[in-house]
């Protein structure tokens, strides 16, 4: 079965940012994913370059997307270009959040 962006995209829905308890993906915070095969490589951001967890929060995706069937290997990238906003979350979640 061939890994598909949507496989490595729900994985990314069980990495939580601690701060704001809501993931990557809702959050807007997964800039770019490309399968090669069975390799991924992912872009991700955090909502701030400050963020005290970021080797975790790298580390819990990398872990993520290697638990989809059909992926042998993974590599997150973090970047901060260009950097987070609340903007980048969906209208109906930012609305509920009352932003």
């Amino acid at each position: 079965m061939a890994v598909t962006e949507k496989d490595v995209r729900n994985a990314l829905k069980g990495v939580k940012d601690p701060e704001l308890g809501l993931d990557l993906v809702v959050l807007g915070l997964v800039y770019d994913i490309e399968v090669i095969g069975g390799k991924v490589e992912t872009t991700i951001s955090l909502t701030s370059p400050l963020c005290p967890v970021a080797g975790q929060i790298v580390e819990d995706a990398k872990t993520a997307i290697e638990g989809v069937e059909g992926v042998e290997g993974a590599e997150v990238k973090l970047t901060f270009d260009p950097p987070w906003t609340p903007d980048r979350i969906s209208p109906l979640i930012r609305a509920s959040l009352g932003l």
